[in-house]
């Protein structure tokens, strides 16, 4: 092996840097491998993060990794191939090389899986949107057409609606509203729009709105999907840690690693933190995860130490 450090963190995220910072403040050894693909990469700002509203997602993870290598932490971008376990130290491979840990923080984040409409993906993270307190109020009065996908579209749209009252909600393959939810839409105003949502158009300028499949064109500025959020967890099967489900009701949403609230897995020595371990998680949030997670796994080493 190449080297070796107390941590090695995988994923150079708002969660992993924070865990990082964390480490390397309690004079731990530290090693951030980042990929350089953040789920908001497509997103021009970080919104809903207290004194950091409206930063560029690049600028805000630039800074994350200058306050790591401030504090003595090493941030290395590349990509980690494969997790190992062994004895009492984890083997890292990034690329042709290997390194050693002795305690893992891993923060790969998810991957959003979109309905399968032409022309959503090209918008996504600009006017394709999925949550209200992340990109809502970039929107505000806008016309705001809400995909209908299942059974959270109308949950969307309520929340959706707070922030406009042009919001039309979108059947296209979302199952028909229940009497209590027709009542909710109505309430506040929120017209149905039967039909297969065929195409998602734009011009230069930005999103322009939707086509059917019966040819009717229906003017937006903006389109409000769920996607489903499928964990980044391919390196921690052979660890012995697999997805599991999220659900919302019965509804399936996504897939994380389960772990305690801070971040510790099944298995001994690894933690998760950011979204990888909470679909729902914001930027700020998995920096606040990514704290906790660095905070347990010093004192887990101090403990060890302590046996010695």
């Amino acid at each position: 092996m190449d080297q070796s450090y107390d941590v090695v963190v995988v994923g150079g995220g708002a969660a992993g840097l924070s865990g990082a910072v964390a480490l390397a403040r309690s004079r731990r050894s530290v090693l951030v491998v980042d990929a350089g693909d953040p789920r908001n990469g497509p997103a021009d700002h970080v919104h809903n993060f207290l004194t950091r509203d409206g930063t560029p997602p690049a600028e805000l993870y630039a800074a994350g990794r200058a306050e790591v290598t401030r504090y003595g932490g090493r941030v290395e971008t590349g990509r980690v191939t494969a997790l190992s376990r062994d004895g009492e130290v984890f083997r890292v491979e990034i690329g042709p090389r290997t390194v050693a840990a002795r305690r893992l923080l891993v923060a790969t984040g998810l991957r959003d899986e979109l309905p399968d409409v032409p022309g959503l993906a090209a918008r996504w993270g600009i006017d394709v949107l999925h949550c209200p307190y992340c990109h809502g109020f970039q929107v505000l009065d806008k016309r705001i057409g809400v995909l209908a996908t299942g059974p959270t579209a109308v949950h969307q749209a309520l929340l959706f609606r707070q922030l406009s009252p042009y919001v039309t909600l979108l059947l296209h393959t979302g199952p028909a509203s229940g009497g209590e939810q027709r009542d909710q839409l109505r309430a506040r105003g929120i017209p149905v729009t039967e039909g297969t949502v065929a195409e998602i158009e734009a011009d230069p300028a930005g999103l322009t709105g939707v086509r059917l499949a019966n040819g009717r064109h229906i003017e937006l500025d903006a389109v409000v999907v769920a996607p489903r959020m499928h964990a980044r967890a391919d390196l921690l099967a052979p660890l012995g840690l697999k997805p599991a489900e999220v659900l919302i009701g019965d509804y399936p949403v996504g897939t994380h690693i389960e772990a305690d609230p801070t971040g510790a897995t099944a298995v001994p020595g690894v933690w998760v933190a950011g979204n990888l371990a909470t679909v729902q998680a914001q930027v700020i949030t998995s920096a606040a995860a990514g704290l906790a997670a660095g905070a347990a796994i010093n004192l887990d080493l101090v403990l060890e130490e302590a046996r010695a």
